[in-house]
């Protein structure tokens, strides 16, 4: 009996390290699941070719209200438009600056490197990101 224990001990140890879980549940954002692709050589994603560029991507199957996509330079990032501290209204749709999301609510400054904005209960909605050649695929 005492081998069951340590097995399954095991085993939840091992799943809730694994990489690719959630750990903010943000009570304003809802969790779609998507895919969309990015093509690195289309001229309007041009700018994601070098680091400290960013992208908007918006459209049908985009998340909540459309994605960011960085390039930090060690990789690339991709978050959701969604202000991450606002009911979702009129006003909850962040614009790019820069290296920063600005969500015009409360005109609080995002990073598009980590997420994180200094004071705020909750970052960014991160998502997933694969690279395949010339072309990026955002999932959630």
């Amino acid at each position: 009996m005492k081998k069951y224990f340590i097995v399954f001990g095991l085993l939840f140890l091992f799943n809730s390290c694994n990489k690719n879980t959630v750990v903010v549940n943000n009570p304003y954002l809802p969790n779609y699941s998507f895919s969309v692709n990015v093509d690195l050589s289309l001229p309007s994603n041009s700018n994601l070719q070098f680091a400290g560029n960013g992208v908007k991507i918006v459209g049908q199957g985009a998340g909540i209200r459309g994605l960011f996509v960085f390039n930090t330079g060690s990789g690339y990032t991709a978050f959701d438009m969604a202000c991450p501290n606002q009911n979702l209204g009129a006003c909850s749709t962040m614009t790019l600056s820069g290296m920063n999301a600005v969500c015009p609510c409360d005109s609080k400054l995002y990073s598009l490197y980590t997420g994180l904005c200094a004071g705020m209960t909750y970052p960014l909605k991160a998502y997933r990101i694969e690279t395949n050649g010339t072309v990026l695929r955002v999932y959630n």
